[in-house]
């Protein structure tokens, strides 16, 4: 996977996009705010539109981007449900327990740490699956994006082989290095006093359109099964 390249596409992409197109910008920056319009504006993107897709049609964008928006959100259902498990086993033993804990039990006292124990485990196991779930949310946003079905966020079986036709590892770096590339960029603008904050804003809709292009790069690096 050619990641130089790759960012180098995302930035002409995101300048042609932005500069010169205030308007578009404007609006952009706006969606921000009103973010299922934002979500909207990712899926035209997704579509692999080139030049950077117009900003008409607000309403088709907005109900674009619930959709997405759902998409994500169904992705994330299995973590927050693991996440739940995990909290709720740190802390019933440390109530079902407290009584025999007080009086010296040792098979009491014992509780707590077994609960925590699983816990960390739990944790180690929903950092992975997140991982996981985020490389085909991905994906699965996309293959909505490019059939316009919803269902087709879900085709598992086909999301899969396309991430090992790319490979998993390819993926997972190529993500790491756009988190690393937003990150300094951020991190640079925050040292400005301020005016830094102001920028990260204004420039928004500039980490938007570079990120889901680049991601859609990705995507685009290996055929998509049917």
């Amino acid at each position: 996977m050619e990641f130089v390249s790759m960012l180098k596409d995302s930035y002409e992409y995101t300048k042609d996009a932005l500069w010169g197109h205030w308007g578009r910008w404007l609006i952009l920056l706006i969606s921000t705010i009103v973010f299922p319009l934002i979500y909207g504006y990712t899926v035209r993107i997704m579509r692999g539109t080139k030049p950077a897709p117009e900003t008409d049609n607000l309403v088709s964008m907005f109900i674009e981007g619930i959709v997405l928006l759902v998409v994500y959100i169904v992705y994330a259902i299995p973590i927050y449900l693991i996440a739940f498990i995990s909290l709720a086993l740190y802390f019933i033993p440390a109530s079902v327990t407290s009584g025999p804990a007080m009086t010296g039990d040792p098979v009491g006292s014992a509780g707590l740490p077994f609960g925590a124990l699983v816990a960390v485990i739990l944790m180690i196991v929903i950092v992975l699956l997140a991982i996981a779930i985020s490389l085909m949310a991905n994906f699965g946003g996309i293959r909505y994006a490019r059939t316009g079905r919803f269902g087709e966020a879900f085709n598992l079986r086909a999301i899969t082989r396309h991430i090992g036709e790319i490979g998993w590892l390819s993926y997972f770096v190529a993500l790491v290095i756009l988190g690393i590339v937003v990150a300094v960029i951020e991190f640079v603008l925050l040292l400005i006093p301020i005016l830094g904050i102001l920028l990260l804003f204004i420039l928004a809709p500039a980490f938007v359109v570079f990120s889901y292009r680049y991601i859609t790069l990705i995507y685009d690096s290996a055929p998509a099964p049917a």
